[in-house]
């Protein structure tokens, strides 16, 4: 069985639970402070034994860099996930293109993505992402601009996009 990697960084959002596989890829990341939460959210076919390290080296050190300011420094962290759709793999990559303090809609994520009628399929692809922060579903509000749902809490997306928001000066 494959063994992940897990380590727990304190933010001011709450515990930010990081599973790595032993390329170093995110395989999941959510605000939870028991990283098996983020087990059931993985793909079968990359879960595996849970091992607790006090650091994972590169993805560590991009999550404190983006909590003390540096906010594209997650974005070369590698992040594994799989679906069966090809759309939803396809606009897993362009969220990861979505700019701190520039949050789009649905449809606007589903234009990105190239299919702008897909706006479910745009919703569904933020609810099924098991690499919070990493591929930043908080970044996509209702059409209305207001917050819309996060697996997390919407406390959890209200910080993220005001720490954003404040660094980028939007």
């Amino acid at each position: 069985m494959t063994t992940l990697d897990s380590t727990v960084v304190d933010t001011p959002a709450g515990p930010l639970s990081v599973l790595t596989g032993p390329d170093g890829a995110v395989r999941a990341a959510g605000f939870t402070a028991d990283p098996a939460n983020l087990v059931p959210l993985m793909h079968p076919t990359l879960r595996g034994e849970l091992r607790e390290r006090a650091d994972l080296g590169p993805v560590t050190a991009a999550v404190q860099a983006y909590l003390a300011g540096d906010l594209t420094a997650i974005d070369a962290v590698p992040v594994e996930q799989h679906t069966g759709g090809a759309f939803m793999a396809h606009a897993w990559q362009v969220l990861r293109d979505v700019k701190p303090g520039e949050p789009v809609t649905y449809t606007g994520l589903a234009g990105l993505a190239g299919r702008p009628a897909a706006v479910r399929a745009a919703a569904a692809t933020c609810a099924r992402n098991a690499a919070a922060l990493f591929v930043p579903c908080h970044r996509v509000l209702r059409t209305d601009g207001t917050l819309g749902g996060y697996r997390w809490g919407l406390d959890v997306k209200r910080w993220l996009l005001g720490h954003e928001g404040r660094l980028t000066g939007s």
